[in-house]
């Protein structure tokens, strides 16, 4: 099963491995344990995430989130159906401390 790309949710999957895991390998856990990765449609960067941190995964579209849940069976209870733009991450993770990390080098 493959997810196509929604124009209307503006998705853009990642489908390099060798990307993938030098954006996971970029992360070094320094004082954090937990990731939040937004979006991950077919879970090409999770699958090297959740190799090195507690991973949570929120994503808008139903049917990424069915193959995610079916490929990722362990992460079942940390993939969310939501819309990350109108999601209260203080709600939603008990309003644990977040680092954003917005800048990685490959």
């Amino acid at each position: 099963m493959n997810i196509r790309a929604k124009k209307h949710l503006g998705q853009h999957f990642l489908t390099d491995e060798n990307i993938a895991k030098k954006i996971a390998d970029s992360l070094t856990g320094a004082g954090y344990e937990d990731v939040l990765e937004i979006g991950p449609g077919m879970g090409v960067l999770t699958k090297f995430l959740i190799k090195k941190f507690r991973t949570s995964l929120i994503e808008i579209d139903p049917e990424s989130v069915i193959y995610l849940k079916k490929h990722y069976p362990e992460q079942t209870d940390r993939i969310y159906l939501l819309d990350f733009l109108k999601t209260d991450l203080n709600q939603l993770f008990q309003n644990k401390d977040f680092a954003v990390n917005r800048q990685f080098s490959l």
